[in-house]
């Protein structure tokens, strides 16, 4: 046998050994019996009893702050756990399916595979066998497919998932949930080099600027007391958050009003308020539920038009203002258009005419312009209408508006029936009077020309005559 021969067999044999170590802690987790590998959960009421003592025992030799550190770790593991158990479901709803527990439901693939599928909106093969060679084809499949999105995986193994490995899996969602929630964060003067993280950090500082007592520095301390979530909401749909009440409520009554509200609003409640109430909650848990908050409410999309929460009062305003104008223009005009008694004298009839095809030709295509206006800024406003923000009062829609125009349209037409024909009779007219005056004209010509013509032949006679 070759070098490389032995190489390889080495390197199966390793492979089949971790593999069933892996499973044998696998079963032992699920029973609690003893056994030589534990699964490498940090969190010790995961653990095997066996695996339990011996954390206490190792929590017996070490200091207060090395003991801290490790109660620390167990809970951030724990509320992340929590969290992404949450958002995972939230996505897998959409297929009818549902996780207990994420780091068991995920072992076998088919639910990570359906998460994909439902992220990227990409059909995905997946294994139907229910040996451990499947359930590793799956996840493989699964990580497969985050590397041709140009997704880095690091040091995460298709054997890590399927045998259950706590902080692995957690690094998996993790980075699932950067790559397809937080990184599509667009915010207008952001930099190029900003990261995704970055990003979301400055939408939460614009949206909260001017609220006293609230500054995001961070994504974990930054919202222990709650004011911050309340903040957000309350830029969003200022009628449901007494900012002055917040200021004075304590940090879990903060953060239960704050998921609460924002749960109605299409935020699924991904945190739970004992969860953050304390002085430093986990930052990628915060983020996770900050970016769905940013998914789920109104924003200006990269590279088109929209109305930023900051001035979404400002163009309501303007709105208004300019529903107001043009409804009050066209009222008007269409009483003005309905009066069809006309002028008898030729000239204020004329002039009549004229200043109606003045209206027509250079009023009219202006205030079409001003409602095509509308209709845009509407479709703006569209959003935070359906979001709650704004209630559109009556007589303020488009159709509205189109309602009217329509109204003096009809009687434009209708006057125009009655003052081109008069206008045209008037023309007819005065044509006559011209072609009759000019013939009186030629006629008198003609009688000067034959007097004339006459005197001169007496003239001549006389002349003749005489001797």
């Amino acid at each position: 046998m070759s070098s490389s021969d032995e190489e390889t067999l080495s390197e199966r044999s390793y492979r089949s050994e971790r593999s069933c170590r892996s499973e044998r802690s696998y079963r032992s987790e699920r029973s609690g019996s003893l056994s030589p590998c534990p699964p490498g959960d940090t969190l010790p009421w995961n653990l095997p009893l066996h695996e339990q003592k011996k954390r206490k025992s190792q929590d017996s030799v070490l200091d207060p702050a090395e003991r801290a550190v490790v109660r620390v770790a167990d809970e951030r593991d724990r509320v992340q756990k929590k969290t992404f158990t949450k958002w995972v479901n939230k996505h897998l709803m959409k297929v009818r399916k549902h996780i207990n527990d994420l780091y068991e439901d995920l072992r076998d693939g088919h639910n990570l595979i359906s998460l994909l599928e439902v992220l990227s909106g990409v059909k995905l093969p997946r294994e139907k066998g229910r040996m451990r060679f499947h359930r590793l084809q799956n996840v493989q499949i699964a990580l497969d497919f985050l590397k041709q999105r140009q997704v880095k995986l690091v040091n995460i193994r298709n054997d890590d998932i399927t045998d259950g490995n706590p902080k692995l899996t957690l690094g998996l969602i993790w980075t699932i949930i950067l790559h397809f929630q937080i990184s599509d964060i667009y915010i207008s003067g952001e930099s190029g080099d900003m990261s995704a993280k970055e990003k979301l950090l400055l939408w939460t500082q614009k949206v909260t600027a001017g609220y006293v007592g609230v500054k995001c520095t961070n994504f974990s301390s930054c919202w222990s007391d709650g004011k911050m979530f309340n903040a957000i909401i309350h830029r969003y749909r200022p009628d449901l958050v007494d900012m002055e009440r917040v200021q004075i409520q304590s940090s879990r009554d903060n953060l239960e009003q704050a998921f609460e509200i924002a749960e109605r609003l299409g935020v699924t409640r991904l945190l739970d308020a004992e969860d953050v109430d304390v002085p430093s909650p986990d930052e990628k848990s915060v983020i996770t539920y900050v970016s769905s908050i940013y998914d789920a409410f109104p924003k200006v999309p990269e590279g088109g038009e929209g109305i930023s929460a900051t001035e979404v009062d400002t163009r309501w305003l303007e709105y208004q203002n300019h529903i107001d104008s043009l409804i009050s223009w066209i009222k008007q005009h269409t009483i003005m258009m309905s009066d069809k008694s006309f002028p008898q004298n030729p000239v204020e009839l004329k002039a009549l005419y004229n200043q109606y095809i003045h209206f027509k030709e250079t009023e009219i295509p202006a205030k079409q312009q001003e409602k095509r206006n509308i209709e845009d800024l509407y479709k703006l406003l569209e959003t935070w209408i359906e979001f709650g923000r704004l209630k559109l009062p009556q007589g303020y829609h488009p159709n509205d508006v189109e309602e009217e125009w329509g109204k003096l349209i009809i009687e434009m037409l209708e006057r125009e029936k009655l003052l081109r024909p008069a206008v045209e009779r008037l023309e007819l007219l005065l044509q006559i009077a011209n072609k009759i005056q000019n013939g009186t004209l030629s006629c008198e010509e003609k009688l000067t020309l034959a007097r004339n013509t006459l005197q001169a032949v007496s003239l001549s006679l006389l002349l003749f005559s005489s001797p």
